[in-house]
């Protein structure tokens, strides 16, 4: 267990949680799609009133267990994929290679900045990922008990009776244990990683048609979970046409941006023995310190309120009165815990945050990029998605009398909206 806090609504009780694990996708999207025909890469090509891309790109951005999502293009599809994605706040895009296995090694060197724990490579092509199937290998991925060791894929047993034809002769193939292996193949990221690296050229400059290959060639556990017909790969035109008949029959989600600003204000006070100020999630050293019923972080106060507000959820003060003896000198990550799974219950989410601190002392910006670190963890969003930045009143006001310091915290949400 760690020092994370759960806030239950039902009974107002805070509850410890166990550390959620850090889940990156990486989408493969640098292929050139010439078979299924057309003008466009298929991936950038529409189906079901969007390129076939972003419908991938959707399921894996707004689901709360995933912490970021990277794709992998061809240098001369930036501009289709700008237009594919825009508004999904993904990781900016990397350039991928001439095979799959070079722009998937290209994908996990860029998310190896972030120090991910698992990472889920999942085709373009397959744009209709069940959510049901992405919710069992996170489950397996991560299942009490076992070592980060094991792979995960979904996969469905072939029906049919399957025949190999040879110099004009069929023989027979044993179906008995015969899987379709679909995406996304889930892995414990660093492994992989390592595994990609050590093998530039795999098979004496082959390559590996998934990523399950490379991992078992290398002797790792693979486990499975029933995959979904839902998943099939698009592949010539024929598929591109199912695929949009299908498009009419699911359930299509459009999505809305949610924006929500919040203000907070604290009275600064002696630090006493401590002589450390809590602002922003980390502890700063300094004769002050601020003034409130529990740990009064001005900063994760103002976060809060923002994410409430963009979710039209009241204040802080709704969720926390001031009045609850149990909060008197809380840690605000509860806050911060509570205001981010209250984005998953909508299935939100974050897109941006911006954060804005009034004061003349202390001095920020030696403590920006801990702070920004903090908070993106806190949240579980990529470093990128949290700004944060300071500034003075020119001895103005309360804050330039140094009674008090102020935070104002803009947030952008995405959430999905019924047609």
């Amino acid at each position: 267990m760690d020092s994370s806090f759960r806030w239950n609504d039902a009974c107002y009780m805070v509850i410890p949680m166990t550390t959620q694990p850090h889940i990156y996708a990486l989408i493969v999207a640098a292929g050139t799609g010439t078979r299924a025909g057309g003008e466009l890469p298929k991936q950038y090509q529409t189906v079901g009133g969007k390129a076939m891309l972003r419908h991938s790109c959707e399921t894996l951005v707004r689901h709360p267990g995933i912490t970021g999502v990277q794709v992998v293009i061809r240098p001369e599809d930036e501009a289709l994929y700008t237009h594919a994605t825009e508004g999904l706040g993904l990781l900016p895009p990397v350039y991928g290679g001439t095979e799959r296995t070079d722009s998937v090694r290209a994908g996990l060197n860029a998310l190896s900045l972030f120090h991910p724990d698992y990472v889920l490579i999942h085709d373009a092509a397959r744009p209709f990922l069940p959510r049901p199937v992405l919710d069992a290998i996170l489950d397996k991925l991560v299942m009490p008990g076992h070592a980060m060791a094991h792979a995960v894929a979904p996969a469905i047993a072939v029906p049919d009776t399957v025949r190999r034809l040879t110099d004009g002769q069929w023989h027979e193939v044993p179906r008995e244990g015969l899987m379709r292996i679909q995406t996304p193949q889930a892995f414990p990221f660093a492994a992989l990683h390592r595994l990609a690296l050590e093998n530039p050229s795999p098979g004496g400059g082959g390559s590996f048609t998934d990523d399950v290959g490379l991992w078992l060639a290398a002797g790792l556990p693979l486990e499975y979970i029933i995959g979904s017909e839902e998943l099939r790969k698009v592949t010539t035109s024929a598929d591109l046409a199912d695929a949009e008949q299908h498009s009419h029959h699911s359930h299509t989600i459009r999505w809305r941006t949610a924006i929500g600003m919040g203000v907070d204000v604290h009275e600064l006070m002696p630090a006493g023995d401590k002589q450390v100020m809590r602002l922003g999630g980390i502890d700063i050293p300094h004769g002050h310190a601020l003034y409130g019923h529990s740990d009064a972080d001005v900063v994760l106060h103002a976060i809060a309120d923002a994410i409430y507000g963009a979710l039209a959820e009241g204040d802080i003060g709704a969720h926390f009165p001031p009045s609850d003896a149990r909060l008197k000198g809380a840690d605000s990550k509860i806050f911060i815990d509570h205001a981010r799974a209250r984005i998953a219950a909508h299935s939100g989410v974050l897109q941006h945050l911006d954060v804005t601190i009034l004061c003349e002392q202390p001095k920020i910006a030696p403590h920006r990029d801990s702070m920004r670190q903090a908070i993106a963890t806190m949240l579980k969003v990529p470093l990128a998605r949290v700004a944060v930045k300071a500034t003075t009143t020119e001895k103005l006001g309360f804050t330039g009398r140094e009674e008090g310091i102020m935070a104002n915290a803009v947030v952008t949400i995405l959430l999905p909206e019924e047609p």
